[in-house]
């Protein structure tokens, strides 16, 4: 069994340079699938100097119109931060990625996300992730050019995918897309049970979404929850 190739995301970037940058960076460490969400920008003569060769995954680039929409079906989404000192649910560094690709199994479906140029991911989009990964710079100048900082995360998990035996899993992971689904299904269960009626329902929403996708959740493990918010809801219209 062959491990799955990594899928890379970019979210609302804005220099088109940076979109040639990224595609000699992913042919380097072999991927081949790089989408957009919500781009500012198209590939210009830049761009296609910078792809250097890359010219053909530059022009394949898919764009979506929101993140869960381009992650859908990947069983990790690992969004990306030079932020630190924040308290995401699940931090990972730079040294702690391979540990964590190999709890995911070897056939797992990793996407990488990457925020706007100017700002990054954010809070709501990191929610979505099954972890948040900053790369070891100087706190001094912690952000780094978008093509660099996705050549280090690829040469990590090219090295780990190349040097590690790879191992099946027992229990088949769910997809961001029915990640999400148990996620909706609860958000009706508890509007139900009025625990939304103190307010903030958005950020105790994006709370949540943080306790239940901030880690890699099986198939079995879904099916639980929205059974669970199914049975609230039917008792709620049985007992109304």
């Amino acid at each position: 069994m062959e491990r799955a190739v990594p899928t890379v995301v970019l979210v609302r970037p804005h220099i088109p340079g940076n979109l040639g940058s990224v595609a000699r960076a992913a042919m380097n460490f072999g991927v081949g699938d790089v989408r957009l969400v919500e781009p500012a920008c198209s590939p210009d003569e830049e761009a296609h100097r910078l792809a250097s060769g890359a010219d053909e995954l530059l022009g394949s680039m898919r764009r979506f119109p929101a993140l869960l929409e381009a992650v859908s079906e990947f069983d990790a989404v690992v969004a990306t931060s030079s932020l630190r000192g924040r308290a995401e649910r699940r931090w990972l560094t730079l040294a702690e990625l391979p540990e964590f690709l190999g709890s995911l199994g070897a056939a797992a479906r990793v996407a990488y996300v990457f925020g706007p140029e100017r700002s990054g991911l954010t809070e709501e989009e990191r929610s979505r992730a099954t972890a948040t990964l900053t790369l070891p710079t100087e706190s001094s100048f912690p952000t780094m050019n978008l093509s660099h900082a996705l050549a280090v995360i690829l040469a990590v998990h090219h090295a780990f995918a190349a040097t590690t035996p790879p191992e099946p899993r027992e229990d088949d992971l769910a997809s961001s897309r029915e990640v999400e689904a148990a996620i909706e299904h609860w958000d009706r269960a508890l509007d139900a049970i009025g625990f939304y009626d103190t307010g903030h329902r958005d950020r105790s929403l994006r709370d949540w979404r943080s306790i239940v996708a901030g880690r890699p959740v099986t198939a079995r493990e879904v099916a639980m929850l929205r059974g669970v918010a199914n049975r609230i809801l039917v008792s709620l219209r049985r007992n109304s």
